[in-house]
Formats: C-alpha cells, structure tokens, sequence
C-alpha cells in the first residue's frame, strides 16, 4: 500500500542559512520513512546567498525528499515594494506548483510568508480536496503591528481576517509556545477554537554542545574575527525589524571605554545597516559584525560568547518565539533575555536559571545587567549557562518535538484506495 503523500510548502528550506529552513529540514527528513514527501521552496537566498540556477522553477532530491526550487526576486528587505514583489512571485508559483502535484494527501505549511504561508495551504485544500497542518511560527499581522512596520488599521483588520480564515479552515494548527496557544484562543473568543497543538521548537543539541574558549574551533573563530581575549555579548540571528535591535546597539556606547568588552551581532537583516551605520558614526571600536555561520560552523560561534541576547520586541509576547534561544541553552550559554514577563523565552530562562531578564526598552536596566554579568566570577557565570543546557536536555531535546510532528501526522487518516473521501482523527 502506498504511503500518504504529504506536500510541504515552505518558504525556507535546506541549504537555506535560516534557522526555521534547519528546523523544518530536520523535520522533513525524520518522516521520511513514513510519508512520500514533497517540499515546494524558494531557492536560497536568506542570508543574501548568490543563486546560480538560472531556470524559475528547478527539481531536485535529496535522500527520498523530492524538492521543488522556485528561484525568486532578490529583496530589499526595508522596502516594501520589493517585499511584495518577492512575496507575491512566491505565492503565485508555490500556488501554481502546488496544484500541479498528484495524489495529495496531506499540505504542510508554515506563517511564512505572513498570512500568505496559511493562504496556500487553504487553496491547496479546497482544490486538492484533502488536508492542511498550519504551523504558526508568528502570528501576524499582530508581529508586525506590535513593531510598528504595519500603520494601516483597515490592512491590519483585512490581514487578521484571512488568516483567520486560514486557522477555520486548517484542520490542525499546530504553535512553538504556550502563550501562542493563548493567543489563538483570544483569536476565536467565544467561537469554537479550530484543533490545535503545541510543539516547541528546538536544536540540535547532538551537534551544539558546550564547548571551552580554548577548543581549536572555538579559538579559531575568534582570531579569526578579532576576538580574542574578549568578553563577547553575542546576538546571533536575524538582524530583523522585531528585535529593536537598532536601539540595543546604541548601548554599545556605554562600554566604549571597557576595552575588553566586546558586542558581537551575527547574521544579516532588514535593520544590519542601521547597525553599521551606527556604529560608524559613533567610532565603537567595541561592535563588530560577522556573517552567517554554516549549520556546521555554528555550534563554534555560539560557544565563542560569553553572554547571548535572546531579545524580542515590546508586544510580541504571544505572536512569537525567538528560537535562538534553543541554540544557545544547548551550547551552555547564560543569556540576557530582553524579554516581556510571561512570555515563553523568559519562562524557559527563569524556570532553568541559566541567564537575567529585562523588559524591553528598559535600557538602563538592560545597562545594569551587562555590568552584573561582566563583573561575575568566570566559573560562576559558565555555571548558570549550563543549567540552560541541563533544562533543555531534561525537556526540550530535538528527538521529543519530532517524536511529536511524527505521531501528530500518523493520526490523519487519508483517504482510501478506492477513492473515498479522507477524513482526520486527531487523538485527543
């Protein structure tokens, strides 16, 4: 008998430097010997990588992955009509691409793009008659409001309704955190909630482990980039517009004078050049910036730090989870989280002691804070960072989120051979 077909639609997939494209290729790859699999994706292009392949549309495999590459428009991520050109390109072939495939069982897709991500999993579904899974990765347009890149209340409200619509008509949704789940029930108050889940993200705490200052790699990568002898506060990830990142940066200034203290930003964003162009301005010998890491270079750099800031924006409690926080628990890192009380990253610091919190814009006491963590005992400082990692090996290894995913999507019972129509059972 054949295996159920599912299809992931997925805006970032393998080799894409994105920490969701390595998630959901870890995913992908452990339902491989339960499912046939098809993932439609972009062509790589996160970290600003430079796209060789020349044709719009291109096949590949990977293991007994079959993946369909749609080569988009290079973005500017602070202008939105370039967004939009790079989003609607997207949705138009992944839609297109979509309806071509035979014998659809199951659609997967994810909230990226915004909204659009949950919409071509609800055209899938009616027009393929057969199932969607929605992963909430961020509520928007709620993310985008909270940081202000949405102004227009009608575009907010149109935005909120479908994918509202796109939550109706999912059969299962399933969200990274607690307070995600929340925010889904305040969604359809007084309504019947559509069936839904809670699957944390993760890490892969086999690869990232803790590491000494003085393991080669770890040494390498800060020689190689200035570092040595310095007391780095690291942000690893998206330099993107949910981070208030542009305003972080100016507490870079404060310790101008404290010649061993370094702040390290890694990764690329919407918002990296207002980081440089600060930092230029103001002459900070203490700031610098480094690329993306390979997945197999990571677990180098994030042990590099001495501190990580896992930070969101004011407001996003509830609509996101900042995932680096996986990463950095399992290297055994202490973390500042710039956090709102309640939200699922502060949870997870204050229930594992591995780090301090503060409220966003609090700069003064986010001030304070690196001056606690600078002046601690260095033994006692790697000490709180490993409670991260104990935590997370207690509760939050990768092999229980996709031992999760694998039974979710073995509860969907598909149609038959004969052709009957499918129905799901979701074992309560």
């Amino acid at each position: 008998m054949k295996k159920p077909h599912i299809v992931f639609v997925l805006n970032y997939f393998y080799p894409d430097l994105a920490s969701i494209a390595q998630l959901l290729t870890e995913l992908v790859t452990h339902l491989k010997d339960d499912f046939r699999l098809t993932v439609i994706t972009a062509q790589p292009g996160y970290a600003g990588e430079e796209v060789m392949e020349t044709k719009r549309v291109a096949y590949d495999q990977m293991d007994q992955i079959r993946i369909i590459r749609i080569k988009l428009p290079k973005v500017n991520k602070r202008n939105k009509f370039s967004r939009l050109k790079y989003i609607s390109t997207y949705f138009f072939y992944a839609n297109f691409l979509l309806l071509r495939q035979k014998d659809v069982d199951l659609i997967y897709t994810t909230s990226q793009p915004p909204i659009l991500g949950g919409l071509i999993g609800t055209i899938g579904k009616i027009f393929k008659r057969c199932m969607h899974v929605y992963n909430i990765q961020d509520f928007n347009p709620e993310q985008a409001e909270a940081t202000g890149f949405m102004k227009s209340r009608l575009v907010f409200r149109i935005a909120k309704w479908i994918d509202n619509l796109n939550c109706r008509f999912a059969d299962h949704i399933v969200t990274i955190g607690q307070e995600m789940q929340e925010t889904l029930k305040k969604r359809f108050s007084n309504r019947t909630v559509p069936e839904s889940s809670v699957i944390f993200n993760w890490a892969n705490e086999e690869d990232i482990v803790p590491l000494p200052k003085e393991y080669p790699q770890v040494e390498a990568f800060k020689k190689q980039y200035g570092l040595l002898d310095k007391f780095i506060v690291m942000y690893s990830g998206n330099i993107g517009l949910y981070y208030d990142l542009e305003n972080l940066i100016k507490i870079a200034y404060e310790f101008r004078d404290v010649p061993d203290l370094a702040f390290v930003f890694i990764g690329e964003g919407a918002v990296k050049q207002t980081l440089v162009d600060y930092a230029n301005e103001h002459h900070l010998q203490n700031v610098y910036f480094v690329p993306y890491q390979l997945v197999e270079n990571l677990k180098y750099s994030l042990n590099a730090a001495d501190i990580h800031l896992v930070v969101n924006q004011k407001g996003i409690k509830g609509v996101s989870v900042p995932s680096k926080i996986y990463g950095v628990m399992a290297a055994g890192k202490p973390v500042l989280g710039v956090l709102e009380k309640g939200s699922e990253a502060h949870r997870l610091i204050q229930e594992s002691g591995c780090g301090n919190v503060v409220e966003p814009q609090q700069y003064a006491e986010i001030i304070a804070c690196i001056k606690e963590m600078y002046a601690m005992n260095r033994d006692d400082l790697v000490t709180r960072g490993l409670k991260g990692r104990q935590y997370l090996d207690q509760h939050l290894r990768k092999d229980i989120a996709l031992d999760q995913y694998l039974a979710l999507l073995k509860t969907f019972r598909y149609r038959s051979q004969y052709g009957q129509e499918q129905r799901m059972e979701v074992a309560k």
